[in-house]
Order: C-alpha cells, then structure tokens, then sequence
C-alpha cells in the first residue's frame, strides 16, 4: 500500500513500569519483541500508546505506571520520523510547577502542547490486546470503547466530545437526583448532552458505515481471515436515522426525549437514552451468525481482519499507515494465518509491534522485521 508512512525511531523510557532506563532505535519495518511472560513486552507496547490520546492500552491510573522503586514520576520520548523528519514527543507524569503534586506532562519538539489531540498530526496508532479476546461476547461497553478509538484514529476531536458528553450526563443524573432541581439549569445540561451526544452518535454512525462497506468490498470466498459485518443498535441509533435531517433537528428531537423522560431517569437513577447505551453489533458475515456465537477461533481471526481493514481505511482517509499494536498476537494462529497476517502488516507499510514468548511463531518474517528480546528490565536486538 502506498502513502506515507511515519514511524518511531526512538522510543526512551525512563521510571516505565519495569523499566528504570531504556533507549529503543527501531527503523520503519515490524518490530519483533520475544520474551518469557512478565518480561516487560506489553509494558512497551503500552509505553508506545502513549503517543496516542487516551488512556493507553491497559487504560491504567497515570500514579500506577511509574517504576516500582522509583520516584513516582515516570516519561516516555519518542522520535516520529515521516520523509526524514524528526518530532520529538515527550510525555509522563512530571513533578508539578509549585508543590509536591505530580501532573501529566505532553510536550512536542520541546513545546508544551495544547491537546493530547496534538499527537494525532503526527502519529496514529491502533492496537489489539488479549484483553479485546473477549469484545463480541462482553459487555457492550467495551464495544463502545472499542468503537471510539476507531473513531479517533479518523476524527482528531472524537475523545473529548465523548469525554465531555460523559461529564455532561454525569451532572444531569446529579441534578435529577436532588428533591427539587432546578428546571433551568437542567434545560441546560440537556442541551449540552443533545449537542454532544449527536455529535459522537453521527461520527460513530459514519465510520461504522464506512467500515462495513470496506468490510463487504474486501470480503469473498477465499478471505484467509473471515469478514465481519457491522451495524449500531440501540433506541439513540433509531432517532439518528429518522431520515437524513440536520443535526439541529435531531439535537432538539433528543432534547424533547431527555425532558419527557426526567421522571423515568430519575428512577433509575440514570439517563436511559443516549449514545451511552448504544452498542456496536457485529455478525460473521459468511456465516450470517452474531460473532458472539463463532467459535474463539472465529472470534479471534474476525477481530484481526476487522482491526485489519480499519487501519487499510485509516491509510486511506488519513493518507498515512497506522502504528499498529499487537500484543501476543501469533499464539493461536495456524501457519496459514500467521503468513497472511503478515503479509498483511507488510503490505499496509506502517510499523507494526509485534509480542510473543515463542520467537519461531516469527521466523517466517525473517529479515523483513527487527526482532528483540525482551527479558529482565532490558531488550537486546536479535540477529
């Protein structure tokens, strides 16, 4: 595939989990990191998805991340480099201005950054965990999740829309629990929650929509990884597609049901509708069956061909390939699955990182890929 492709050319840890010190210089191809379990391979990848807006990858508390018998405080340095050119990004949790607190710090080329949206101009990074083995059969929250940071890796504002949205509805059902609420102030809460929530529920819809239609365009009989079929369910869902009308219109439709519906929510003690409750619905599209009833093969093997054809459009849209991380993702696949993942990382052209215990699960990559060994606080390059 072509276009641009940026990738990290120095990754620095310092107070990193289990990493006191460590200085990483991989070029553009796959990075290979082989070790045995609790060795530290995640603990990079998760350093890596740092350079992301959001939480990372194991969405941990920012004062649970720093090195064991460190200071508390902990950073993470990269060097982007796109046609030659070098960014420099720096983030972790530093000591604070005045006083012993700490606050996350995120600097670009030694500036302090406005946004962690910032790292979206120069850098889009998609991962999948074990954790994400069990996404068709979860909690739908996790699908929404899941959605979201699809959704940001195209949509730079997506995360704090929702962030917003969220502290939005959190005030509403405050305001709803009080004995006599204040009619006004809670006109006004809802107001913010229709704008928002139409928002997110629209960049949700699109890009769902745009990656069932690559989904449907690449599938076919002889796909080495089966092709999913996507759709959005939920009572939010049919309110956006009562026909194609402004969004104005469908704010003040959300609106109307916000307000006809305090008595109910109060309740509950809880907003019952709302993008919040969406959930994202995904079929095996040759076998016309929920995902969630596939076998964990099937499971495993929809969700890299979904994860697939999500960074194929982002390369696409964005013009440039995602950094995709892939924690332990060579485990449980057959041979003929494993080439054709990556023939297919290859074929994107971003880097990929890559984690296993097994470094033969990687021989066929050969000198295509860099591989490390990872194991006891340190990493050494593999020949």
């Amino acid at each position: 595939m072509t276009g641009r492709a940026p990738f990290i050319s120095r990754l620095s840890l310092t107070g990193f989990r289990n990493y006191p010190h460590l200085t990483l210089k991989p070029d553009s191809r796959p990075v290979v990191l082989t070790g045995p379990n609790g060795a530290g391979k995640t603990n990079l990848l998760e350093a890596v998805s740092f350079l992301s807006p959001g939480r990372g990858l194991r969405r941990a508390p920012q004062d649970q991340i720093a090195h064991i018998n460190g200071d508390g405080f902990w950073a993470v340095f990269a060097d982007i480099t796109e046609g030659g050119e070098a960014t420099r990004i720096g983030i972790g949790l530093q000591p604070a201005a005045n006083g012993p607190e700490r606050s996350k710090k995120l600097r670009i080329n030694q500036a302090n950054a406005a946004s962690a949206e910032s790292l979206l101009d120069y850098l889009r990074i998609l991962w999948l965990t074990p954790a994400m083995d069990g996404l068709f059969t979860g909690p739908a929250g996790d699908r929404r999740r899941f959605l979201d940071r699809l959704v940001l890796a195209g949509d730079p504002g997506h995360g704090r829309r929702v962030n917003s949205y969220e502290k939005a509805l959190t005030g509403r059902n405050r305001l709803l629990d009080a004995p006599r609420p204040d009619t006004s102030w809670l006109d006004g809460l809802e107001s913010q929650v229709a704008e928002l929530g139409v928002a997110v529920g629209f960049a949700r819809r699109e890009l769902v929509q745009r990656l069932d239609a690559r989904l449907y365009a690449e599938s076919g009989p002889d796909e080495t990884f089966p092709k999913a079929a996507l759709a959005l369910e939920g009572s939010f869902e049919q309110l956006l597609a009562a026909g194609e009308r402004p969004a104005i219109e469908v704010e003040q439709d959300f609106r109307d049901l916000l307000r006809n519906g305090r008595r109910r929510d109060a309740a509950a003690g809880r907003t019952l509708d709302g993008p919040h409750r969406s959930d994202l619905l995904v079929h095996h599209r040759d076998k016309d069956m929920p995902a969630a009833l596939a076998s964990t093969g099937e499971q495993k093997a929809l969700l890299i061909g979904l994860v697939l054809a999500h960074a194929r459009l982002v390369s696409e849209l964005d013009g440039r390939s995602p950094v995709l991380l892939l924690d332990e993702i060579a485990a449980h696949l057959d041979p003929v699955r494993r080439a054709a993942l990556f023939d297919a990382l290859l074929e994107l052209g971003g880097q990929a990182w890559m984690t296993g215990t097994d470094p033969v699960l990687f021989e066929a990559l050969g000198t295509r890929a860099q591989h490390m060994r990872v194991d006891g606080g340190g990493v050494t390059q593999i020949a």
